[in-house]
């Protein structure tokens, strides 16, 4: 009896311990492997979340790695998805914001600046009070389109899954999250928006970081950041 208790124990320890990272970027149903097209976050190794919305490691979470990767080429209108070294268990919101490298030359670039732009995003799904449910959760790969209207050029994909278990305190939201290098081909002329900044897009005090999900249970969800821009 007591090796069983021991054991779930351990197992839940395990499982509180164990979080995820998003390394891989899949490009035409392909795997680029971990850390080649997404740069390499310092939590490659302890899968520890970013907490402070206004630091700059919420940008793409490099300041210990200063990572660059390599710069992937895919077409604008084409599916692309970004996997997590695991499942993403936490439950939780996904948003995909971009941001487009100025003269051409990602891989030089921080992506400061008010540039960035939502291209997807997997919301909570209520009913009014009786449950809220989370789609973005216990899948692997966030996969989205690009939109056909995407200028040609070098960007930075930023993916973050805001995970809500314990964001009933300020601060408590975990995000987990990674940017990817593309290059962009046959663009289109739209023009993205609306920009924001990163840090600077959320204060952590939104309503949908800064909340209880298990009780009461919100009759809303109003999801984090700018409206998405489909083209």
């Amino acid at each position: 009896m007591f090796s069983k208790t021991l054991a779930i124990a351990l197992s839940l320890a395990t499982l509180v311990a164990s979080h995820y990272t998003f390394p891989d970027l899949i490009i035409g149903g392909k795997n680029s492997g971990d850390w080649v097209n997404i740069r390499q976050t310092n939590n490659f190794n302890s899968q520890a979340p970013v907490t402070d919305v206004n630091s700059t490691d919420f940008r793409c979470y490099t300041s210990q790695t200063n990572a660059v990767a390599q710069t992937a080429s895919v077409a604008a209108g084409s599916s692309i998805g970004i996997m997590a070294d695991g499942p993403i268990y936490h439950p939780g919101v996904i948003n995909v914001y971009m941001a487009k490298a100025p003269n051409n030359n990602v891989a030089s670039w921080d992506g400061s600046g008010s540039v960035w732009f939502k291209v997807f995003q997997i919301s909570a799904v209520t009913d009014g009070g009786s449950t809220i449910t989370f789609p973005g959760t216990n899948i692997q790969t966030v996969n989205f389109t690009l939109p056909k209207a995407l200028p040609s050029g070098q960007y930075l994909i930023r993916v973050e899954q805001i995970a809500l278990h314990v964001a009933s305190t300020y601060g408590g939201a975990q995000f987990y999250l990674s940017c990817a290098q593309v290059q962009v081909t046959n663009g289109g002329n739209g023009t993205p928006g609306p920009l924001v900044a990163i840090p600077g897009v959320y204060t952590g005090y939104e309503p949908g970081i800064l909340l209880n999900i298990y009780y009461p249970v919100p009759k809303t969800y109003i999801q984090p950041g700018p409206a998405v821009w489909s083209g």
